[in-house]
C-alpha cells in the first residue's frame, strides 16, 4: 500500500511538488500539471528538465493523471480522438523513460442531448477505448479508468458495461471517491438524482485496481445545475471512512490518490489577494490534506483489524 497525490494542487512549480511529497513522507507522486502544462504537452525540453529533477529527488511518478478521453473529448468527432491519441503517443515513451506503469484514462464526455446509452454510440466508444488500451499495452503501460464526467462514470451500470466490453488485462478501473457525489445516476428516466458513492463502490469494488480521495457535498438546485463544496476525506458525502475500511477488510494492498480540490485555507490575518500568500497556503492546504488523510487511513486499518502502520 502507498500514498501519492495530484502534487500540482500544492504547486505547478515541480519543485514545490516534490517538495510538499518530502514533507509528508510520501515517496510518490501522481504526476498531471507541471508548470501549465499537462505532463503529456511538454516540450522536449521541458521534459529533459523534470528528468533531471526527478533523478535526484527521491520521489518517483507512479501515474500520468492524463487527459486521455477526456471529459473535454467527444465520442464522436475524429479531431477529438486524433487528439487524444497524440497526447497518448507523446506521453508514453516518457512514462517510459521516467518508469510510469499507469496512465489515468476515462471514455469521453456526454455530448448535448444524445444519449450515452445509444448502442450505436456505445459501440464506437468501446472501439476507440479498445485501441487506446492497445496502445498503452504496446507500451507496457496499464490504462485506468476513472469514473469521472464521463460514459463509465455516468454509473456502476455504465462502469460495468465498460469492463464486459474493454476485455484487456491492460484495462483497470480507478475509483474516485468524489466524483459520484456531483454526478448524475443515469440509469433509467430523468429527471436523474446524484449518484452515491457508497452505490457505485459496491457494484465495482471487486474490480478496482487504484483509488483517488477526494470528498464533498452536492446539490441540485432549482435550474437543474449542481453545486458542489469540495471538503477534507471523510468529511463528505463520500462515505470514505466505510470504503476505507472495506478495502482493507478486502485486502486492498494498492494506491491511494490524494485529488483534494478544497478551496486554499487562509489564516485570520491573510490578504487572499496577496499572490506570495496564496502560494504559499495553497501548498500548506494540500499537506495537511495529506496529513489528515495518512490520520484516516491509520485509523481505519485499525477497525479493519490491521497495523495502523505499513511499509513505506
Amino acid at each position: 500500500m502507498f500514498l501519492t497525490g495530484f502534487a500540482d494542487e500544492a504547486s505547478h512549480d515541480l519543485k514545490q511538488q516534490i517538495s510538499a511529497t518530502r514533507k509528508l513522507g510520501w515517496k510518490f507522486i501522481e504526476t498531471r500539471f507541471i508548470g501549465e502544462k499537462f505532463f503529456g504537452f511538454l516540450t522536449d525540453e521541458e521534459f529533459e528538465e523534470v528528468v533531471e529533477l526527478m533523478s535526484g529527488s527521491g520521489i518517483r511518478f507512479n501515474c500520468y493523471g492524463s487527459g486521455v478521453a477526456n471529459w473535454s473529448k467527444a465520442p464522436r468527432p475524429d479531431e477529438d480522438f486524433a487528439a487524444t491519441k497524440k497526447e497518448l503517443l507523446t506521453a508514453l515513451p516518457r512514462m517510459q523513460k521516467l518508469g510510469i506503469k499507469l496512465l489515468r484514462g476515462m471514455s469521453f464526455k456526454l455530448t448535448g442531448d444524445e444519449p450515452f446509452d445509444s448502442p450505436e454510440l456505445e459501440k464506437i466508444i468501446f472501439r476507440k477505448v479498445n485501441e487506446l488500451v492497445k496502445i498503452c499495452a504496446d507500451a507496457g503501460v496499464l490504462y485506468g479508468h476513472e469514473n469521472c464526467m464521463n460514459y463509465g462514470g455516468q454509473s456502476h451500470v455504465h462502469t460495468l458495461r465498460l469492463l464486459d466490453n474493454i476485455q484487456s488485462d491492460n484495462f483497470k478501473l480507478i475509483f474516485d471517491t468524489g466524483n459520484p457525489i456531483f454526478t448524475f445516476r443515469r440509469i433509467g428516466q430523468p429527471p436523474y438524482p446524484l449518484q452515491s458513492t457508497r452505490e457505485f463502490y459496491e457494484n465495482v469494488r471487486e474490480f478496482i485496481y487504484y483509488v483517488h480521495i477526494k470528498d464533498a457535498v452536492s446539490r441540485i438546485k432549482e435550474d437543474g445545475t449542481v453545486q458542489t463544496t469540495f471538503q477534507f476525506a471523510g468529511e463528505g458525502s463520500g462515505d470514505i471512512p466505510w470504503i476505507l475500511t472495506d478495502l482493507f477488510k478486502r485486502g486492498y494492498d494498492g494506491g491511494f490518490s490524494i485529488e483534494p480540490h478544497v478551496a486554499t485555507v487562509f489564516h485570520e490575518k491573510d490578504n487572499p489577494e496577496d499572490s506570495e500568500v496564496k502560494a504559499r497556503r495553497k501548498y500548506e492546504t494540500y499537506i495537511e490534506y495529506g496529513r489528515r488523510f495518512e490520520a484516516l487511513v491509520k485509523k481505519c486499518r485499525r477497525e479493519a483489524g490491521l497495523p495502523e502502520e505499513w511499509e513505506k
